[in-house]
């Protein structure tokens, strides 16, 4: 549903896009340009399960957020990623091997997507890959895991 990635911040966003004054924040040029309708699409694309905003008026620092898929070990929980733009857009790209291939969009859904779906044949961390081999003490382990960082993070 479009609206879960309605945000407040993106007035801001808006507003710029209307030709008021940037922020100091705000991104110049084409990649300001990008990143205004990376934030746009996002907002009403109706993915479920993902979204993602600038923190404040930064359009190269965004907050992320990943549902886990629905038949996932993942799917009660929610994840928060900090984003960091500028490298990834070619005027702040060191050389000229960028690709638009993706966006903030379709990395989310990547993500998410992997997450569901990890290739435990060729892992990075070879304890979650063994535990994935036991969905039933995968998923408790994540459970306890998640209830940890979460009570962690509360004030």
């Amino acid at each position: 549903m479009a609206s879960q990635n309605r945000d407040p911040a993106a007035a801001s966003v808006v507003a710029a896009r209307k030709g008021a004054e940037p922020s100091g924040g705000e991104a110049p040029g084409s990649v300001g340009k990008r990143l205004q309708e990376e934030l746009m699409t996002l907002m009403m694309s109706g993915n479920k399960g993902i979204s993602a905003f600038p923190e404040s008026d930064n359009l190269f620092k965004w907050i992320g957020t990943i549902h886990g898929a629905a038949g996932t070990v993942y799917e009660d929980l929610r994840d928060k990623l900090s984003l960091e733009l500028p490298s990834c857009y070619p005027d702040n790209a060191p050389t000229d091997k960028w690709s638009a291939l993706y966006d903030v969009r379709t990395t989310l859904l990547s993500i998410q997507s992997l997450l569901g779906e990890p290739n435990i044949d060729s892992p990075l961390n070879t304890h979650a890959a063994e535990l994935r081999k036991n969905p039933t003490a995968f998923k408790k382990y994540l459970q306890e895991t998640y209830s940890k960082q979460v009570s962690s993070q509360e004030p």
